[in-house]
């Protein structure tokens, strides 16, 4: 059937290009045919034979709309997990390849159903992909679910994932997904030992340290820290040294200044201030995340944000509030480009 479909799909896309005026009409029965015959044992000649004649001028594109939708309706009509993913998502599996940063599900709003539906199907793809042998970067490979509180998690886990296994990051509120096919591959993993400290060592280079100020922020720093690991990026972390304290930000220096650091992501609440203190101490650029914590004037997380905004240390970007995943896809390319 996966060839038949894509026999379908290239002749509907062929002929729409060819027949300008006639073609539009067949490319609205390029989904429907696909998805009926994806589901079906249908066979791919008659629907060639159409597109041939209406390609050499034999049949019109009415004529030809009549006869795919009459061979549409024969089919029958159980829904595939196609059907179902297509019935709440669409999936951007190119994403990766095009900015080079994990894609994520942010999973408030959607159920366990749906996000465990979509989590298999970015699996799958994975699985394609290392199982052919393409040269898939560690971004690509990277499977990521935020915003996942503990119940929701539970509520996922009751059916098990078809392509890979998840594993559950509590304090950061989010899962992430190892791709079934990864694991067979890691077993004959025959790299040379050079190509490995190559790989160790470009990693060592693309240092990313997260810090932040205060104990209650570190949901929003972890979940930036397992994206950026996730991501190939190593990561160093410095917590709890927020400015009601200096000496701690003063002790942590030399971490923070460590020549293979590549960049800096600070996030605190309440008043907002660690990153400015952080911008005027480190060379590499500081990315500010305010977090929501605070009382009632911090506006959750307001506050923090118009003072990072006004920070008066230059190299500072600000993210949204409690943005830890968006704080990491900003250091990542600073990383990297």
């Amino acid at each position: 059937a996966r060839k038949e479909v894509q026999v379908v799909s290239n002749g509907l896309h062929t002929v729409a290009r060819r027949q300008e005026g006639q073609g539009s009409r067949l490319a609205r029965l390029h989904l429907a045919t696909r998805r009926s015959l994806s589901s079906t044992s249908t066979s791919a000649q008659d629907v060639s034979a159409i597109l041939r004649q209406v390609e050499k001028g034999q049949l019109s594109a009415s004529a030809a709309e009549s006869l795919l939708s009459s061979t549409i309706s024969k089919a029958p009509s159980t829904p595939t997990d196609l059907d179902a993913l297509e019935s709440f998502a669409n999936l951007d599996h190119k994403r990766t390849k095009r900015t080079g940063f994990p894609e994520a599900v942010f999973s408030e709003g959607k159920t366990a159903k749906q996000i465990r539906d979509i989590l298999d199907d970015m699996a799958k793809h994975v699985n394609t992909a290392v199982e052919c042998r393409r040269d898939a970067s560690v971004a690509e490979k990277a499977i990521l679910a935020t915003r996942v509180d503990a119940t929701l998690y539970k509520e996922i886990c009751a059916r098990p994932l078809k392509n890979g296994t998840i594993t559950y990051h509590e304090t950061a509120n989010l899962i992430s997904m190892k791709a079934s096919a990864l694991d067979n591959n890691s077993k004959h993993d025959n790299s040379p030992d050079t190509t490995k400290q190559r790989e160790r060592n470009t990693v060592e280079r693309n240092t990313v340290v997260v810090a932040c100020a205060g104990t209650t922020d570190l949901p929003v720093a972890e979940e930036a820290a397992i994206t950026l690991e996730a991501a190939g990026c190593k990561v160093e972390r410095i917590y709890d040294v927020g400015v009601a304290g200096l000496h701690r930000i003063i002790n942590a220096l030399p971490r923070l200044r460590d020549p293979n650091n590549r960049c800096v992501i600070v996030c605190a609440g309440m008043d907002g201030a660690l990153p400015s203190v952080v911008a005027g101490l480190v060379t590499v650029p500081v990315v500010a995340v305010p977090t929501s914590v605070g009382y009632g004037a911090a506006f959750g997380g307001v506050s923090a944000m118009l003072t990072m905004l006004n920070s008066c240390a230059p190299g500072v970007g600000i993210v949204n509030i409690d943005n830890g995943f968006g704080a990491a896809a900003l250091a990542f390319k600073f990383v990297n480009n």
